[in-house]
């Protein structure tokens, strides 16, 4: 192997800067065209005078208190037979002051005041509503979902963490799954899809594989589904008395054996219609470990598992690793209407735009994208027709350019058409990416670690400082509404 002296490296060196300075000296600043690609060089400008990393200063996040929200004393094994399961806390205390707002028109105002009425009467009338919570990876695992299921639990009562997929891909904190080998999961957003578009509302869905051999002798094929309360999650969404069970699909005969703690406790079976249906089971407690076995010839559509207390809000995180927000439209109407139906659904959050933003080429780009959004907006109004809309925007996330860390360029117009197209359908838009401090706000939030080394997804800890402040706006929102009615109620009862 040749070895090249110091002299030798030194003479490359140079002869290297002699090739590239004319280039980087005449360098035009969006770079050369050449054969239909373009090459970008480092300009004698930025050489000289390179760009500086952007340090935002974060002071204000400290006046976003993170409240202490798990050490309310809640009874997850409550005997309903008593007392209803989810009840709210009568101690806690509402929060009072946000740094940031919801973005509201008259109409955004009309019905999400209609959701609030619903929330405050919802334990007195001894009733569940339903929030869904849609979003991107942003809140897979049940971030931010989590956190703010218990602050709305504790102060508008409800218990367990609602509904849950058939089968879970993603690490949890709010419950415990099991499963047999033989079942899979279908997805909208994936590769494995169902044929019959029948995903319902946790647009995702599991059928079983049917062994041959049993097939061929004609018996059936059993699978099971083993779920436990979460032994780490916030204390409300480790108590439940209810499972329901979604299905469609079922054109054969399909038991079903319940077991609690290994003990066979009931037995049915799954209705042969096709249709889609809700099986009930009530408990007296909250099951240790609870296990749904199945025996069919021909596999049904296991939609979702609800995990729900008697009472108050149920709380339903819906994560979808990848997507933009707009297949929604895809879904069968009938399978995700009945299950938005029977949950009572009164809010419908979206938290979306993440994945479409390192696409965009051009403003026309991101314009289409937010009219396609809009048109799922008024599809989940159509599946919810009592339901008011949130959309939560894009956090920041920034990409490595010219050897610094800067904000996505179409982010800020992104948000622009976003919120723009949210209003114009009635719904309701919170800006997380001004929350988050703006532009090039992620690299701040990764040196506070606040946010993770891919500058896109928030650690548990800046989660849980983006979760405080949506709820902060959402209660600021909340508060405004109650003092108007208070204030008219006053005015009523003073003039009679």
């Amino acid at each position: 192997m040749r070895e090249y002296k110091p002299i030798n490296v030194l003479f490359f060196l140079l002869l290297t800067c002699v090739i590239l300075l004319p280039l980087v000296y005449f360098a035009p600043s969006n770079g050369y065209l050449i054969f239909g690609q373009r090459f970008k060089f480092l300009t004698w400008e930025k050489l000289l005078a390179p760009k500086e990393q952007e340090k935002l200063d974060l002071n204000f996040l400290e006046e976003v208190v993170v409240s202490d929200i798990n050490d309310e004393s809640f009874d997850t094994q409550l005997d309903s037979t008593q007392n209803e399961l989810g009840l709210p806390t009568k101690s806690t205390v509402l929060a009072v002051a946000s740094q940031t707002q919801l973005e509201q028109n008259e109409e955004a105002k009309k019905n999400l005041n209609a959701f609030f009425s619903e929330l405050k009467n919802t334990t007195q009338k001894k009733e569940k509503i339903s929030v869904f919570h849609y979003g991107d990876s942003q809140i897979e695992g049940d971030r931010m979902t989590a956190f703010i299921r218990q602050r709305l639990q504790s102060q508008f009562g409800g218990a367990g963490p609602g509904l849950i997929p058939a089968i879970n891909v993603y690490s949890t904190i709010s419950f415990g799954q099991e499963h047999s080998e033989n079942f899979e999961r279908k997805i909208i957003f994936g590769k494995e899809k169902l044929s019959t578009k029948k995903y319902g509302a946790m647009l995702s869905a599991a059928t079983f594989k049917i062994d041959s051999m049993a097939h061929k002798n004609g018996t059936p094929t059993q699978a099971w589904i083993e779920l436990t309360p979460s032994k780490k999650g916030y204390t409300r969404c480790k108590a439940f008395s209810n499972v329901n069970l979604f299905y469609t699909d079922c054109i054969d005969t399909c038991t079903l054996d319940i077991y609690e703690n290994d003990v066979l406790i009931q037995q049915d079976s799954l209705l042969t219609d096709g249709k889609t249906h809700k099986l009930s089971i009530k408990f007296d407690k909250t099951p240790e470990r609870l296990k749904l076995v199945f025996n069919s010839k021909i596999s049904p559509t296991i939609n979702g598992i609800s995990l729900e207390g008697d009472v108050g809000i149920q709380m339903n995180n819906v994560a979808m690793r990848g997507s933009s927000g707009t297949q929604f439209s895809s879904v069968d109407y009938e399978s995700i209407s009945y299950m938005h139906k029977e949950l009572n659904t009164k809010l419908v959050i979206l938290q979306f735009g993440g994945n479409s933003i390192p696409f965009f080429k051009d403003s026309s780009a991101v314009r289409s994208y937010a009219k396609r959004l809009k048109r799922q907006i008024k599809f989940m109004k159509k599946c919810t027709p009592n339901a008011a809309i949130i959309v939560i925007g894009p956090s920041d996330m920034s990409q490595m350019q010219e050897g610094i860390y800067e904000t996505f360029h179409f982010i800020p117009y992104c948000i622009e058409q976003m919120r723009k197209e949210t209003l114009s359908v009635g719904g309701s838009y919170w800006d997380l990416y001004s929350a988050m401090g703006g532009k090039d706000s992620m690299y701040a939030w990764v040196e506070n670690k606040l946010a993770g080394q891919d500058y896109v997804h928030f650690t548990t800890k800046g989660a849980k400082k983006a979760s405080q402040m949506f709820y902060d706006a959402f209660i600021d929102a909340y508060n405004t509404w109650d003092q108007k009615i208070k204030t008219k109620q006053d005015t009523s009862i003073a003039n009679e």
